[in-house]
C-alpha cells in the first residue's frame, strides 16, 4: 500500500471521496478504503483528511537499510522551494546522512526534454502530451486510454536519471527524493529505483540524525534549463527552441487534465504539459513550506535557481529512455439501466427530480453513486438526504407513537419537538413548536439540565392546568445544545395510592375504635370483678371473725 489507511481514524465524513478526482475510494461498513487498482496516487485524500486516516507509505526504514551499501540520491528540482537551499548544500547534507553521492533529477529531465523535441520534429504526433507526473500517466492509462496515442512515449525524468546513474554506477542503488507519493509506485514498477523518499521523510531523517544544512556554495555548477520542470510551464521553459507547428500550453490539476483529455480527439497541433498537482510539483502532496509564501514564492525560488550555473549541461543520450505506456484495466462495470433505477429507487429516487445530485455522498451525481453501489464501492446509506429523511421519519414515528410525553427544547428553551401525549398532559391546545417552554410549563428542570449538563429527575410533579401528576426526566444533549424531557403520566398511580391510603386510614380508624371499645368493656368487667371480689373478701372476713368468736365462747365454758 502506497497510501496507508487507518480505519480507526476514519470519521465517515466522505471528504476524501469528494476530493478524489477519480473516485478510487471504496466505502464499506462506514469506513473509507483506497482501491489501489484505481488510485492514481495524487495524494489529495491524504491532504484533505483532518483525522490522519490516510498517510503515505513510510520508506524511511527501507532507505536506512539501503544506506548500509552504496546509494546515490536523485533529487527532484523542487527541493529548492521546500528546503530553501542550493544543491551543493543538499548534496553535502545527504552525504552526511550516509548517501554515497547525490545528483539533480534535472539531469534526467534534460534528456527527456531533448526526446520531446525529437518527437515534435518527427511530425508523427497531431498532439503531444508531456508529463513528468506518474499520476497523470496513470490517469490516462486507466481512465482515458483513447488519449494514450498522444502521450509521449518517454520515461519520466526520475526513471531517465535512474537509468543514467545505473549505467555509470552499476553497483549502486538509486533513491529518488521529491514531493510526490506516486513516485513510490513508479519507482517500484520501473525496476531502476530502489526506493522513493518524500521531502517530508527526508526532513524527518535529517532531524533525527541532527544534520543541518551547511553554507556550501554552488559556484561553478552547470546551468540546466530542466530545473524549471516543477513549476507551471516548466517543461515548456526547458526547451531551447519551439516548433512553430505546435501551440505550447500547460495544464495543472487533475480536474483540468480530465477536461483536456476528454477532448483530445478534437485538438490539433497542441503540445500539452500536464501536472496532477495545481501549480505543479512545487505544490506536491509532500512538499514543504507550502504555507510560507504559497506557490508564487515557491515558483520564484525555482525560477531563480533555474537561472544559476555557468556552462549549460550536456544532455546524456547514452541510455534508452523510450517507454510505450499501455492501457490499464478499469475494474468498474457500468450496470444496465434497470439496475441503476433499482438502486436509485432503494433510496427514494423514483423520478429525475428526486435526484438531488447534492454531492454529500462524495459522488457528483446520484447516478454515479448508484453505479458505485453496483460495483460494491459504496453503500445505499451514504445518501445523506435519504438517511436524514429516514431518520427524521423514524424519529417522528417514535416521538408520535411514544406512550410518554416528549418535549425537546433548544438552547433558547424554545420547543423544537412535542408530541400529542405531552400536549394533552400539559393541557396545550395551540401550536407549541417554536414557542418558549415557559409559556406552557415550568422550565426550571430544563434550565438545570442544560446549564449544568446533567440529567434531572423529578419523581412527581403536579400539573395545575390538567390536575394531573407526572414523573419527569430531563436529559441534555450537550454537543447539540438541546435538552429533551420525558413526561410519564402517573395520575392513576397517585390516585390509586391515595385510595389505598384512605382504605388504610379508615381501617386504622375502625381498628382504633374497636380496640377502644374492647378496652372499655374489659375495664368495665375488670371493675365489676374488682367490686365483687372486695365484697366477698369482706364477707369472708366477717365469717372468719364470727367463727373465731364462737370458738372463744366454747372454750370458756
Amino acid at each position: 500500500m502506497y497510501l496507508n489507511f487507518n480505519a480507526d481514524n476514519c470519521k465517515n465524513c466522505y471528504k476524501c471521496l469528494r476530493d478524489c478526482p477519480v473516485k478510487a475510494i471504496t466505502v464499506i461498513d462506514e469506513r473509507a478504503r483506497i482501491d489501489e487498482r484505481l488510485c492514481i496516487l495524487c495524494g489529495h485524500c491524504a491532504n484533505v483528511c483532518r483525522f490522519n486516516a490516510k498517510e503515505a507509505e513510510n520508506s524511511i526504514p527501507a532507505v536506512k537499510k539501503l544506506l548500509k551499501g552504496k546509494v546515490i540520491a536523485t533529487v527532484a528540482p523542487s527541493f529548492t522551494s521546500s528546503f530553501n537551499v542550493n544543491f551543493a548544500q543538499m548534496r553535502a547534507a545527504l552525504v552526511k546522512l550516509g548517501f554515497y553521492d547525490a545528483e539533480e533529477t534535472a539531469v534526467g529531465a534534460a534528456a527527456v526534454t531533448a526526446e520531446y523535441a525529437r518527437l515534435l520534429e518527427s511530425g508523427k504526433y497531431r498532439n503531444l502530451i508531456a508529463s513528468a507526473c506518474p499520476s497523470i500517466v496513470r490517469l490516462i492509462q486507466i481512465y482515458y486510454p483513447e488519449a494514450l496515442q498522444f502521450l509521449a512515449p518517454v520515461d519520466s525524468p526520475m526513471v531517465a536519471h535512474a537509468k543514467i546513474l545505473k549505467k555509470e554506477f552499476p553497483d549502486a542503488k538509486v533513491v529518488f527524493i521529491g514531493p510526490c507519493i506516486a513516485k513510490k509506485r513508479e519507482g517500484d514498477e520501473c525496476g531502476k529505483v530502489a526506493a522513493a523518499l518524500t521531502f517530508e521523510e527526508l526532513k524527518a531523517m535529517l532531524d533525527e540524525a541532527g544534520i543541518a544544512f551547511g553554507d556550501e556554495s554552488d559556484e561553478g555548477a552547470q546551468a540546466n534549463r530542466a530545473r524549471y520542470y516543477p513549476i507551471n510551464r516548466g517543461i515548456i521553459k526547458s526547451f531551447y527552441n519551439y516548433n512553430a507547428d505546435y501551440e505550447y500550453i500547460s495544464v495543472d490539476g487533475v480536474s483540468r487534465a480530465k477536461e483536456v483529455l476528454s477532448n483530445m480527439g478534437t485538438l490539433n497541433g497542441m503540445f500539452i504539459e500536464m501536472h496532477a498537482c495545481e501549480f505543479s510539483c512545487i505544490n506536491g502532496p509532500c512538499a514543504l513550506n507550502k504555507d510560507k509564501g504559497g506557490f508564487i514564492k515557491a515558483t520564484e525560488k525555482v525560477r531563480a535557481y533555474s537561472k544559476t550555473g555557468t556552462e549549460e549541461i550536456s544532455v546524456n543520450d547514452s541510455v534508452d529512455i523510450h517507454n510505450a505506456y499501455k492501457k490499464l484495466p478499469d475494474i468498474r462495470v457500468i450496470p444496465p439501466e434497470h439496475e441503476i433505477r433499482r438502486i436509485l429507487e432503494a433510496t427514494g429516487k423514483y423520478k429525475p427530480e428526486d435526484e438531488l445530485n447534492c454531492g454529500a455522498c462524495g459522488y457528483p451525481t446520484c447516478r454515479d453513486k448508484a453505479i458505485a453501489v453496483y460495483n460494491h464501492m459504496a453503500q445505499l446509506e451514504m445518501c445523506v438526504p435519504y438517511m436524514r429523511e429516514r431518520a427524521e421519519s423514524m424519529s417522528f414515528d417514535i416521538i408520535r407513537s411514544s406512550p410518554n410525553g416528549i418535549i425537546a427544547v433548544d438552547g433558547d428553551f424554545r420547543i423544537t419537538e412535542i408530541n400529542d401525549v405531552a400536549k394533552s398532559l400539559l393541557g396545550i391546545t395551540v401550536p407549541a413548536k417554536g414557542e418558549l417552554l415557559e409559556d406552557f410549563f415550568n422550565p426550571t428542570d430544563f434550565y438545570i439540565a442544560l446549564l449544568e449538563n446533567r440529567t434531572v429527575e423529578r419523581k412527581r410533579i403536579f400539573i395545575d392546568k390538567t390536575n394531573k401528576w407526572a414523573e419527569l426526566i430531563v436529559k441534555p444533549i450537550a454537543d447539540q445544545n438541546t435538552a429533551f424531557g420525558i413526561l410519564t403520566d402517573i395520575t392513576d398511580d397517585i390516585n390509586a395510592a391515595e385510595r389505598m391510603n384512605k382504605v388504610r386510614s379508615d381501617t386504622l380508624s375502625t381498628t382504633d375504635k374497636v380496640i377502644e371499645n374492647q378496652m372499655r368493656v374489659v375495664q368495665e368487667i375488670a371493675s365489676l370483678l374488682g367490686e365483687t371480689a372486695a365484697e366477698t373478701k369482706v364477707a369472708l372476713i366477717k365469717l372468719k371473725n364470727a367463727v373465731a368468736e364462737d370458738k372463744k365462747e366454747d372454750g370458756a365454758e
